[in-house]
Formats: structure tokens, C-alpha cells, sequence
């Protein structure tokens, strides 16, 4: 086959990308070739790069076991992305994606986080080594827990977060472990048994276990927990689309969900700028920030769906409980509805806060001392801290956010006192 005829590809090839069939591989044009390199990145047949801000380092692998396409992604060194699509993700160091993978906008998969074959992620967060089994589809949610490569969260095939719901909206984001906790890397990791299924929002403490077979629909915040779903009970019930039983869960789930990401951001923005380096360039740390600001964007996109139901919501309950119906869920839903524009403006302002500096410079400068002495691998150097040094991070990110969840609850004075 004619490699002139793309000439994105001969670039490549001219740099020494390996590229066994380059006929068969088509780069876009407006990839920027500059941003793809050549040292031990193998591109196999079948593969089509697209996208501007497009990014591969060093000793990628794409397509071995199936071809891939990639838009707009920034994958890190010595990642496998074996076969499937790929479009808006971040990929750091060792991750891994086996073939049928369909991965959207806003994943972020750290450093040696892996997913098996035919797994559907779309704002998805995997913290370092996190598993998932084959045939998942696991979308709206973040997950941490465990220490390393042998001790860490999984999730069994055939698995599935359930973000959609009877009502047509998607504030599900589901929280499997936390942010700040999960950072340190010394946290018990969370199971989810295979052929089962996660219905969202939820939040799950570190060391829970979710049997396999079973469809939980509960927060559980007990640490070391084994979950077994019961079987739903059978029959046939009215149901009336809208009516919303309860609503103060679902925001606090959501608030609790934005503030971890927004925690989340801050430890990409003080702490993981430390670490810039060739592994680790401010081309792949930018990427994790544009795609983690999708993630807050989309959860607040959702609750703005959500709220402009309320109203709707609010007639349906009351025409369907009569008499019966809860003052106090009727003034949620109006309350919601109604401040729902200051709660939005303070979701985007709340961005830029970085927590209290009481508690977040001794922990910064603990860290800019670690890698003064160890040097700037992530991974070890933080799977070395002291427990009081990580207690630490932990307290000053934790601070962020009860500080920005507490803040939206007071807004809605209707939902009471804020309890994380």
C-alpha cells in the first residue's frame, strides 16, 4: 500500500514511530505530529489518531489486539490501549485497555489502572491500579482504594453502574471510596462482585465488598462491609414518571461528588505539578486538568437537569399524594428549583478554592522535601509517606471538601445541616 498517501503517517514513519502496515493507519491532519513520540511507540495496523491536542509518550502500544481510534487523548508513557475507541481521555503511566474497549469523555485512568475486554467508560475516574473485569459498563463514577499492584479495588465482569434512571436524568455519580483518602494510596480497596450492578448515586466507604450477583442500591459508609442485594420484590406497582420520593440524597450524593472533584483538581493543580518531568511533561498533567474540568462541568450540567424538573416534579407529587403529601419534600424540590442559579455560580466559583493553608502548606511542604530527596516518582514517593504525613493531605483536602459540599447545603436550607 501507498504510505504517501497520508502524509501524517510518513512523518511519523520519519521519525521512527514504528508502523508495520502504514497504509492501513490514517492520522488526521490536524494532529499535531510534534505531540506524538517516537521512542518505542508501536502503531498497528488499523489504528486511526485524530484530534489536535492529541498526545502519546514514549513506548505506547496501540491496536495489538484490535484496531484502535483515538481523538483527542492524552496517553502517558508505556500505556496499552490494545484495541476499541477512545475520545477525551487521559491515560498515565501502565494503564491499559483490552480490545472492544469504548471509552469517552472526561475518563481519567491513572497509573496502572487496567480494564479487560468490551468495558464502557464515559466520566470515568480510576485511581492507580484499580481493575475492572470484561463486559462493564461503568460510567458517572469514580473509584479509589488500595495500595498497589496486588492490593486494589476491582470490579468483576459483567458489572454495571446504573446512571440512568426511570425519571430520564443522569445525577447518578457514584463514589467508591473519596478523594481525599484515596490519593494516599493506603486505603482498603472496594470489591464489586461480578454479573451485578451499582444503581447511582451512591457513595461506598473503602474496604466495602459488594457479593457477586447482587444489584445494591444503598449508600454504605461503614467501613469493611460485605453487601448482599436482596432480590427485588415482584409484582406490578403505578408508576408515574417524575415524582421524585426523595431528593435530599440524590444532591447530597451530587454535592459531595462535585467537592471530590474539585478536591480532586486541586491535587492535580498543587501536588501533581511537582512531579513535571519527561515521564510526567506539563503537556500530560493539562490534559488531566481540561478533562477532569469536564467531569465537573457534566455533573453540574446534570443537577441543572435535574433542578428544572422540580417544578413539574412538585405538581406530580402533590396530585399523586393528595392530602398525604410531605411539606418538607415539596419545599426541597421548590428550594431547589428555585436557587438553583446561585447554587450553579457557586459551583463554579467554588473551583477555585484550595483549601485552607493551614493544613495544606505543611503537607506541600512535606512533599516538595520528599522529592528533593527521592526524586519524581509519583507512585513510590507516595506509597512512602508517613501515615501522619498522608493524614496530613488527607485532612487538608477532606477540609475542601466539606467546605464546598457544606457551602451548596446552606444554600438549601430546606435539606437541613450538612453530614458528610
Amino acid at each position: 500500500m501507498d504510505k504517501k498517501k497520508n502524509p501524517q503517517v510518513e512523518k511519523l514513519l520519519q521519525k521512527g514511530v514504528n508502523i508495520p502496515c502504514p497504509g492501513s493507519v490514517v492520522i488526521g491532519e490536524e494532529v499535531d505530529t510534534e505531540r506524538i513520540s517516537a521512542s518505542g511507540l508501536t502503531i498497528w495496523p488499523g489504528c486511526k489518531i485524530f484530534g489536535a491536542s492529541t498526545l502519546i509518550l514514549p513506548h505506547a502500544q496501540m491496536g495489538y489486539e484490535a484496531p484502535v481510534t483515538v481523538e483527542n487523548c492524552h496517553i502517558g508513557p508505556n500505556v496499552r490501549l490494545k484495541g476499541g475507541f477512545f475520545r477525551q481521555a487521559v491515560f498515565l503511566e501502565k494503564a491499559s485497555a483490552a480490545s472492544g474497549a469504548h471509552v469517552r469523555e472526561g475518563t481519567i485512568l491513572e497509573e496502572e489502572a487496567s480494564i479487560a475486554h468490551t468495558v464502557g467508560l464515559k466520566q470515568t475516574i480510576l485511581f492507580p491500579f484499580v481493575t475492572l473485569g470484561s463486559l462493564i459498563n461503568f460510567c458517572d463514577c469514580l473509584m479509589a482504594g488500595g495500595s498497589d499492584r496486588k492490593n486494589h479495588s476491582e470490579v468483576g465482569s459483567s458489572y454495571i453502574h446504573f446512571n440512568y434512571t426511570p425519571n430520564q436524568d443522569k445525577a447518578t455519580a457514584s463514589l467508591m471510596g473519596d478523594v481525599p483518602r484515596g490519593v494516599m494510596l493506603n486505603q482498603p480497596p472496594v470489591f464489586l462482585g461480578g454479573q451485578g450492578g451499582l444503581v447511582g448515586p451512591c457513595r461506598l466507604e473503602f474496604g466495602t465488598v459488594i457479593a457477586a450477583g447482587s444489584v445494591y442500591r444503598k449508600d454504605e459508609l461503614r467501613a469493611k462491609r460485605l453487601l448482599i442485594g436482596s432480590a427485588g420484590r415482584g409484582g406490578s406497582l403505578p408508576f408515574s414518571s417524575g415524582i421524585y420520593q426523595s431528593i435530599k440524597r440524590i444532591l447530597m450524593n451530587n454535592f459531595i461528588y462535585i467537592a471530590n472533584l474539585t478536591a480532586l483538581m486541586q491535587w492535580y493543580i498543587q501536588v501533581r505539578s511537582l512531579f513535571i518531568s519527561e515521564e510526567f511533561p506539563l503537556s500530560l498533567l493539562e490534559g488531566l486538568k481540561e478533562k477532569l474540568s469536564m467531569g465537573i462541568e457534566e455533573r453540574i450540567r446534570r443537577l441543572k437537569a435535574l433542578a428544572e424538573k422540580m417544578p413539574d416534579s412538585a405538581s406530580a407529587y402533590e396530585a399523586a399524594s393528595g392530602e398525604g403529601a410531605s411539606a418538607s419534600l415539596l419545599a426541597q424540590k421548590r428550594e431547589f428549583y428555585e436557587k438553583w442559579p446561585e447554587l450553579e455560580a457557586y459551583f463554579r466559583q467554588a473551583r477555585q478554592k484550595k483549601g485552607d493553608p493551614e493544613t495544606a502548606d505543611p503537607f506541600l511542604e512535606i512533599m516538595e522535601k520528599k522529592i528533593r530527596e527521592k526524586g519524581k516518582n509519583y507512585i513510590p514517593l507516595i506509597q512512602s509517606l508517613r501515615p501522619e504525613d498522608a493524614e496530613q493531605g488527607s485532612r487538608w483536602l477532606q477540609g475542601l471538601v466539606d467546605e464546598i459540599a457544606g457551602d451548596a447545603f446552606a444554600i438549601l436550607p430546606s435539606l437541613g445541616k450538612y453530614n458528610y
